[in-house]
């Protein structure tokens, strides 16, 4: 179960952030602003404290609050983002870890080691690391090793089509996995319930599971679903805005 979440404010220049799908236009920022509201709300109604740290203006793509951490359940690990105008997230970051974790459990991907947080996909205590564009196989050797000073393990998992791991995989506990496109046939995940999401709703793959609830992205009645047939109370959040900036529902948060 989770106590905590920590999110951050996205800030006026998000409408400048990264993209691979600029034919999707750039992000309404008044929009995007109710839509994380409502994201909040979702997550407070699941019974988590939510820490709402303020929208930075240096760092476009600075919501995406989930890639300059991972958070286990016995350390904190600060990354070391691989794309250039985030790298500096990770500085920003620590001071709300710190609210949490005491200085000696919390860790830190070095260079040349390249982490970010949308590559890892923790199934109890085992996460599964994809290695990305962002993420490098040095940063995943860093960090497989921290969680094996804490007694917790990690493997790697090449990925060839999508930005992040967590862009086509996510599991939503119960032996229960989300999967799309590369990741439907991937022989790391055949011992989970794979809950096929069809081609066409594939950003869907994209929910997070929070005490026993699945907020699921709004828009994609397959994945709403499919989600409630596996026995699960839904919430639904719109995430348009943050899909023109290849963001979904678990970019956006730190859970634990």
């Amino acid at each position: 179960m989770f106590k905590n979440v920590i999110v951050r404010r996205p800030c006026k220049a998000m409408v400048e952030g990264i993209t691979s799908a600029p034919e999707l236009g750039k992000p309404d920022y008044e929009l995007a602003l109710k839509q994380h509201d409502d994201y909040i709300e979702a997550l407070k109604k699941c019974g988590v404290e939510v820490t709402v740290l303020e929208a930075d203006e240096r760092y476009p793509d600075s919501c995406f609050v989930e890639d300059p951490a991972v958070i286990t359940r016995k350390c904190a690990i600060i990354t070391n983002p691989g794309a250039a105008s985030r790298n500096g997230e990770k500085n920003e970051i620590i001071g709300a870890v710190k609210k949490f974790f005491p200085e000696d459990k919390i860790e830190y991907i070095k260079d040349p080691g390249t982490l970010e947080g949308g590559d890892v996909m923790m199934v109890g205590d085992h996460f599964y690391v994809g290695r990305s564009a962002r993420t490098n196989e040095e940063g995943i050797k860093q960090f497989i090793a921290i969680l094996e000073k804490y007694g917790l393990s990690g493997s790697e998992v090449p990925l060839e089509e999508v930005l992040h791991l967590k862009t086509g995989v996510n599991y939503i506990e119960n032996n229960n996995m989300l999967v799309s496109g590369e990741f439907i046939d991937k022989e790391d995940f055949a011992k989970y319930n794979k809950i096929v999401i069809p081609e066409e709703e594939a950003y869907a793959a994209n929910c997070i599971w929070v005490n026993g609830t699945v907020i699921v992205p709004e828009g994609y009645p397959a994945v709403e679903k499919a989600v409630k047939d596996a026995g699960y109370d839904i919430l639904l959040v719109d995430t348009s805005e943050y899909r023109k900036l290849d963001g979904g529902l678990s970019c956006l948060s730190l859970r634990f």
